[in-house]
């Protein structure tokens, strides 16, 4: 690697501005969700130059509001879309082993059999998924478990409805974590990272693209980036920054809102998570540290794309059908955090959007520029990859294939053998055995990093005493070396506590921008201003998710402006 995991610290990022200024890339990214910075290490791997811009933060939209899980897709095969299934399966066992296992890892799921023929029917679809590669590189095969057993694993579940389950893997991820470290991977092979940096326009020459006008919404300054090839990674945001070109491109995107509710672990008993069919798509009840994730919707969404709001009509679909599989059912106390993303689906002929093609699409509307969008987390790396390959063929000198399969990310390098020794790592550290798991469980072999700035102030050893289930270094960690930009950054993305705590985070607000605010550079009013915004976010949810439908929702949500403006 050219450079060290530093490579999105502020100062990384200042000198990274001044090189996309001041030099010409070959390979010019749009967007810093999963798809953009895959495309941005494919492209930095193959020694090309590479830059990305990023208008937020890394993982701001769509890559940090999904299910959290690599999964092959069970709905695919009732599709009788093999191939996809096959591609993701292959990209899961990847994932999980080689290129992240830090990050990723496998967790057993739970099919409830709620009919007799629940059991030939899914036992067929999860057998064939199984053989196409869903038990390999797991802890085992599918098995079939009868009432009993299935009550085992899932006292919390309703005992004159359940028939028994299908138990099998899946693999889960925290997808904003995944989507930075790819971005941190990137750059520290030398491609040069900027988020809070918006495309506005691009530069032409002729009928071709030959590099973009962007802002840096961190000071309000407009500069140009000359590129021999620009990828538009955006996904919802895909027909936006076609538009900047006069134009729709050669297919269209449609964006499909998933709500995810977030409940405390105590209020589900059970030892797996739960996988079970509606009449709309598939829901899931996904283990999540001390919490239970449980999802999705499937909807039409028209409105603001960068905050899409929760409605109380979601919240009350997604309570309703999991509740038929429970006990004990859940309402909207029991509800700690909420969150809505979307999808980018390409667009098709059917007005559901569960029926959209999750499968991806590239297209070169004009010279010197490749558009990727639809698929699926899972599947990123070959968006990536094929983003890529398109941009290649525009290059006027040969470009050796991807490399990708064997790039592990930052942290996984080493991870195995600091597992396997956590204990003793632990004690010399000072810390408790359950603290090192956390830790290598988000930085890897980056714990080391994380370990050297509590030598250095041994007070960030301490929890926060707002979000104990995090250290102060974490935070300082995030800002110093994960290029959070604001308050909202951390709290959101690099640390969960938005979704994880009662109060969305409110109370580690304070605690939090005291700690990283001489690394960002704040002054007590910025301070102030960084505090404040993040108490209206966290508002104006709330008052979203008490509205009756989207419309309404969209509007409460728009109360709190969006701490990226481009200062005057």
């Amino acid at each position: 690697m050219t450079t060290t995991s530093t490579a999105l610290s502020p100062d990384a990022r200042r000198e990274a501005l001044r090189r996309l200024a001041s030099e010409e890339m070959d390979v010019l990214v749009i967007g810093g969700g999963v798809v953009g910075t895959g495309a941005a290490l494919d492209a930095v791997t193959r020694g090309l130059k590479v830059g990305l811009v990023e208008a937020r933060d890394y993982a701001a939209g769509t890559s940090s509001r999904s299910s959290k899980l690599f999964h092959g897709g069970l709905r695919y095969l009732e599709q009788f879309n093999f191939s996809l299934v096959f591609e993701a399966l292959k990209e899961r066992s990847l994932v999980l082993n080689d290129l992240c296992p830090h990050l990723a890892r496998p967790v057993p799921f739970l099919y409830p059999l709620l009919k007799v023929i629940d059991r030939p029917y899914a036992g067929l679809g999860i057998g064939v998924y199984d053989v196409m590669g869903a038990g390999r590189g797991v802890p085992s095969h599918h098995r079939h478990l009868g009432k009993k057993k299935t009550l085992e694993a899932f006292p919390s579940g309703k005992r004159s409805a359940l028939r028994g389950a299908i138990k099998f893997y899946e693999g889960q991820v925290d997808d904003a974590r995944h989507t930075m470290m790819i971005a941190r991977t990137a750059a520290a092979y030398g491609a040069l990272c900027v988020n809070s940096t918006r495309v506005t326009g691009f530069l032409r020459d002729g009928d071709r693209v030959i590099g973009v006008v962007a802002t840096d919404l961190e000071t309000g300054e407009s500069f140009e980036i000359a590129a021999k090839h620009v990828i538009n990674a955006a996904g919802v945001w895909t027909d936006e920054i076609q538009e900047m070109l006069g134009g729709r491109g050669q297919f269209q995107v449609r964006a499909s809102k998933g709500v995810h509710l977030v409940v405390p672990r105590n209020r589900i008993n059970a030892a797996a998570g739960i996988i079970t069919r509606t009449s709309k798509s598939l829901l899931f009840v996904i283990p999540w540290g001390s919490h239970w994730i449980i999802g999705t919707t499937d909807t039409d969404w028209k409105l603001d794309l960068a905050h899409p709001a929760a409605s109380k009509s979601d919240i009350d679909y997604i309570l309703t059908e999991v509740n038929r599989l429970l006990q004990d059912p859940l309402d909207h106390e029991d509800v700690v955090g909420v969150y809505a993303g979307l999808r980018p689906l390409l667009y098709g002929e059917s007005d559901s959007t569960s029926t959209l093609s999750r499968e991806h699409a590239v297209s070169s509307p004009v010279r010197g520029l490749t558009v990727i969008a639809g698929g699926k987390y899972t599947t990123y790396r070959v968006m990536a990859k094929d983003a890529v390959d398109s941009a290649v063929h525009g290059l006027e000198r040969r470009v050796p294939e991807c490399v990708t399969e064997k790039i592990p990310l930052l942290g996984a390098e080493g991870y195995y053998g600091l597992w396997n020794s956590r204990e003793l790592a632990a004690q010399r550290a000072g810390i408790r055995v359950g603290r090192m798991e956390h830790l290598l469980g988000r930085y890897g072999s980056l714990v080391h990093e994380v370990l050297a700035l509590i030598d250095e102030r041994p007070e960030l050893g301490q929890p926060l005493e707002t979000a104990p289930a995090y250290l102060k270094a974490e935070a300082v960690y995030a800002a110093s070396h994960e290029g959070a930009q604001h308050l909202d950054d951390i709290l959101t993305r690099r640390i969960r506590v938005s979704i994880e705590l009662d109060d969305r985070g409110e109370a580690a607000a304070s605690e939090v921008a005291a700690l990283v605010a001489p690394i960002l550079g704040w002054d007590e009013q910025h301070v102030a201003d960084e505090i404040e915004h993040y108490r209206k976010r966290v508002a104006a949810e709330r008052e979203s998710q008490m509205q009756p439908d989207d419309e309404t929702a969209d509007a409460a949500r728009l109360g709190a402006p969006d701490v990226r403006v481009p200062v005057a």
